[in-house]
């Protein structure tokens, strides 16, 4: 049995580095790390925390949609933020995005991100399959 082919997903704007902003495999949506800029943006000007999680999760959602998956459909997240005290702030936005749908998820204070962010989400969705 052979595997299904990888396929990239690059909704909006080729990203500046050498990945893809998702990748698409064996029914599942692989999400690359997405700062908080809409795709294609040059304004680099980073906004709360709140408005930060908003940009970032529907960037998320974008690769997700390109890819024939959903944020109802997310399996697991992790959010990068640059201090632990935005924690609740983040979980506060990110509870109010995703609803009731609980995936598994792990939130990791790092060093500075790109262009002063404060927050970069990656995900792993699954792709319902066409009947």
């Amino acid at each position: 049995m052979t595997s299904p082919a990888i396929q990239p997903i690059t909704p909006g704007a080729t990203p500046a580095g050498h990945y893809s902003p998702g990748i698409s495999w064996n029914g599942l949506v692989f999400v690359s790390g997405q700062l908080p800029f809409p795709p294609g943006a040059t304004d680099r000007t980073v906004g709360t925390i709140k408005e930060q999680v908003g940009q970032a999760m529907a960037n998320v959602e974008g690769v997700l949609t390109a890819g024939g998956s959903s944020l109802s459909q997310l399996l697991s997240v992790t959010i990068y933020i640059t201090d632990i005290e935005l924690w609740g702030a983040v979980n506060d936005e990110y509870a109010r995005i995703m609803g009731a749908h609980r995936p598994s998820r792990a939130i990791v204070p790092v060093l500075p991100l790109h262009y002063d962010c404060q927050v970069e989400i990656q995900a792993i969705g699954a792709v319902t399959p066409h009947p």
